[in-house]
């Protein structure tokens, strides 16, 4: 408080405003200690003892400057206000008394007198009438009904709306129920397939264990039959053909094997006996010869 008191005495003796360099407005330090105690006092209390500073002093300022807008702007409705009450007052005394010179005080009134004189005012009040004229009350009750249509006009609306969305959402219900029974359905079905599935499953790998070794095994007989000079030429029916060619051969040299068998009766005379050998050779080894051309002509026959 004395660092502050100083920092006053010093802004008084300079008179400049607050600003950022730590400078002290008196007009506000006191602007802010008149709103402080005003604000303190009207609740019963004194102002609490704290350190004035620049910052604080120009929020206390800003604060206290609003207040007191705030303020003036209420005591400005409030006067107003108690004006019209005043009017309102004088204007009700007026009527009370134009009441009972006519004998209409509410003394005067029975019970449904003084319920029909409320209802009226209820009324009244509902139309939000001004005045006692009958074209205001038409025209209130004119507005009243146009409100009333559109009020209607927006029900009926709400209601299509509503009967509409009542109408999706049993739809929806009805499709959740189908969907839900069916994901039910769906999984005891995937319970009872699952057994055969993994069966498939075991049978699948089986066979394509054995899908790669039977291709293994034709691999190798593929190579088997390529080392042997097997050609795709050389199908069943050509080997049937070489067969029959074959045993035409073989009937046909069947005499001359049976001759050479009968050589092992000869002669003891060796040079004859030679002789006669070499012979049935050389006819041997034509007969040979003449099969092995016939089966080349044979096969390319056939190639052709």
């Amino acid at each position: 408080m004395a660092g502050a008191t100083g920092a006053m005495e010093s802004g008084s003796g300079s008179g400049a405003a607050a600003t950022g360099d730590g400078v002290f407005d008196v007009a506000h330090i006191g602007e802010v200690k008149t709103w402080l105690r005003g604000a303190f006092e009207a609740v019963g209390k004194e102002v609490p003892e704290f350190e004035y500073t620049p910052s604080t002093v120009a929020h206390l300022h800003s604060l206290a400057t609003l207040s007191q807008h705030r303020t003036h702007a209420a005591n400005v409705i409030a006067t107003d206000l108690r004006q019209q009450a005043a009017e309102y007052r004088s204007q009700a005394a007026r009527l009370r008394e134009i009441l009972e010179c006519i004998g209409l005080s509410q003394e005067n009134l029975s019970q449904s007198g003084v319920m029909a004189a409320q209802t009226l005012a209820n009324v009244a009040h509902l139309l939000d009438v001004k005045d006692t004229e009958t074209s205001s009350a038409i025209v209130a009750m004119t507005e009243l009904s146009l409100k009333k249509i559109d009020v209607e006009e927006k029900r009926t609306k709400v209601q299509k709306e509503s009967k509409l969305l009542l109408d999706n959402t049993r739809k929806a219900i009805a499709r959740l129920t189908y969907l839900k029974r069916a994901l039910a359905q769906l999984e005891e079905e995937v319970a009872i397939r699952e057994g055969p599935m993994m069966q498939w499953q075991t049978n699948l790998k089986m066979m394509a264990s054995k899908e790669r070794q039977y291709l293994q095994q034709l691999a190798n007989y593929k190579s088997l039959l390529r080392r042997l000079g097997y050609t795709p030429e050389i199908s069943h029916g050509v080997l049937m053909a070489m067969v029959e060619h074959r045993h035409e051969l073989e009937r046909k040299t069947k005499p001359i094997l049976d001759t050479l068998r009968s050589y092992q009766d000869l002669p003891p005379d060796k040079a004859l006996a030679e002789l006669a050998i070499k012979d049935k050779q050389r006819e041997y080894e034509a007969a040979e010869k003449y099969l092995e051309d016939a089966l080349h002509s044979a096969l390319h026959t056939l190639q052709e």
